[in-house]
């Protein structure tokens, strides 16, 4: 993130794949047989025109052939003998919607015009560490204190003293972030804090129902302590292009 839009953007073009093929893998515990490698070679032209659009002062054309891969999904599906075209369809526009355009987002937090490096890379620095130091709040306050469930049907674990605990370091991360990167006031970097805030932890949530659906507790196990990279990103993944909207008003 500090070396920059490119650099970044080539890590989570890497990781968007590898996302997209864990999430499909997942189908795997169910009937369900999406075509892998159409979707991955569609979320990844997606992510990569979205993101040089972000780039690059690249003609908004490009970034319209966007929509007609999407529907090669559709279209591939016609010469697979499968029995599930509605659920396999379904399970691959999801991977691509889901995810491969949220990590896209990731790019437009720079600003490439900025002179030092708080102002390039400041926002998504913010950004991550205002996100993952509430979902560390949350957890260990939780642990501590935590007794009236949050939303017991899906994350039986999750609490209200928990989240609201998290809620108030993530607030204190964005008042101490506002001086280090003062590309944003603190009213906005505040604002920024209370999206992550809910759309993360609704991200989380997400991510716990789909999961439970499937009858499964982690999505992979490619991050030892972790699990998968969807539960390592699932609050990136919701909350990424709610704050992507609020930045587009500050700027």
């Amino acid at each position: 993130m500090l070396l920059g839009q490119i650099a970044t953007a080539i890590l989570f073009l890497l990781i968007t794949v590898f996302t997209i093929d864990e999430f499909l893998k997942l189908a795997g515990k169910t009937s369900v047989k999406p075509d892998r490698l159409i979707t991955i070679v569609a979320g990844s032209l997606i992510y990569v025109l979205i993101s040089l659009f972000g780039i690059i002062a690249m003609d908004v054309r490009w970034l319209i052939l966007s929509f007609p891969i999407l529907f090669l999904v559709l279209i591939a599906e016609l010469y697979r003998k499968s029995g599930n075209p509605f659920q396999n369809i379904g399970w691959s526009v999801l991977a691509i919607l889901y995810i491969a355009i949220p990590y896209a987002m990731l790019t437009y937090f720079f600003d490439s015009n900025a002179e030092d490096w708080q102002g390039r890379s400041g926002v998504i620095l913010g950004f991550f560490t205002i996100l993952w130091l509430n979902d560390t709040g949350a957890y260990f306050i939780g642990s501590l204190i935590g007794k009236r469930r949050l939303f017991e049907r899906i994350s039986p674990k999750k609490s209200w003293e928990g989240s609201i605990g998290g809620g108030i370091v993530a607030l204190l991360t964005a008042w101490g972030i506002s001086y280090l990167f003062p590309h944003y006031t603190v009213i906005e970097w505040l604002l920024i804090a209370l999206v992550i805030i809910v759309f993360g932890t609704l991200g989380d949530l997400v991510e716990s129902m789909l999961k439970r659906s499937i009858g499964i507790k982690d999505s992979g196990n490619i991050l030892p302590g972790h699990g998968g990279l969807l539960d390592r990103f699932d609050a990136v993944l919701i909350a990424s292009p709610f704050v992507f909207v609020l930045l587009t008003f500050f700027n």
